[in-house]
């Protein structure tokens, strides 16, 4: 499953590349072993649900969004480095994880709404 995600408040896209993790396995991977080439500009994984991550295992730095369940930006941890924790916060109800920088080049704050469309198999929107 695929889509994107795009910051309904500045009115900017995140990803347009976007991989939902959302499965017991999905969520344990998260991006372990992602060449850093392969998660560029345009690529997103959004973690459904998840308080918190980490870099461990990691060779290269991302940008993580925490969002509520509303979609709104409650925390961000830019250029989080590898081999790093970044904060567990149990209010957040999923995490958007971006390449380094996005978050900085797209203006995102906090309070910001984020909107995901994903894709199932095609040109079907997943309600």
């Amino acid at each position: 499953m695929t889509g994107v995600a795009f910051n309904q408040t500045r009115q900017v896209g995140l990803a347009s590349d976007l991989a939902l993790a959302n499965t017991h396995w999905t969520r344990l991977r998260g991006l372990l072993g992602t060449p850093p080439n392969d998660f560029r500009n345009g690529c997103g994984l959004w973690i459904v649900p998840c308080h918190g991550v980490h870099t461990l295992g990691m060779s290269f730095a991302i940008d993580v969004a925490y969002l509520d369940s509303s979609g709104i930006v409650i925390h961000m941890e830019r250029e989080l480095r590898p081999w790093r924790f970044a904060p567990v916060l149990r209010r957040a109800a999923s995490v958007l994880e971006l390449p380094g920088q996005v978050l900085a080049q797209t203006g995102t704050e906090l309070g910001d709404k984020i909107e995901m469309t994903l894709q199932k198999g095609g040109n079907q929107p997943v309600p």
